[in-house]
């Protein structure tokens, strides 16, 4: 998992589909954070893409860089501990204006039973599971 956080980390943008009744979304995000073992990505409450995810977890990112792409695809799983937002905005100082670990909208979700494929032009993919 470290390799995927790393990629995503030197990426800076991943793109995050979900889906919307019967219709996909897709958003750029930028917030990714490791915690104890489990990669997490963080919005808010009030968004849609936190309401898409609350009906149907499954979801899937995207990020390219130097020719390689990575998607990882999972189920998004709310975490609502305190810890678990406090150590995503002390990654993201920056988020502190509009997010804190005491408010009721930060919301952080983590990977579950997810697969993420390093694929390359040319090359074999690179199937990681956790």
């Amino acid at each position: 998992m470290q390799k995927v956080y790393d990629f995503l980390k030197e990426c800076g943008t991943y793109y995050l589909a979900t889906v919307d009744g019967d219709k996909a979304r897709v958003r750029p995000f930028g917030t990714i954070d490791m915690f104890e073992g489990r990669l997490y990505i963080e919005t808010g409450k009030k968004k849609d893409v936190s309401k898409q995810l609350a009906i149907n977890p499954n979801a899937e990112i995207c990020c390219f860089k130097d020719g390689v792409w990575l998607r990882v695809a999972g189920k998004l799983i709310n975490d609502d501990r305190r810890e678990a937002k406090k150590h995503m905005l002390d990654a993201y100082p920056n988020l502190r204006g509009m997010y804190s670990e005491d408010d009721d909208n930060t919301q952080v979700l983590y990977f579950e039973d997810a697969t993420a494929t390093f694929y390359s032009f040319g090359g074999e993919p690179e199937v990681i599971k956790f």
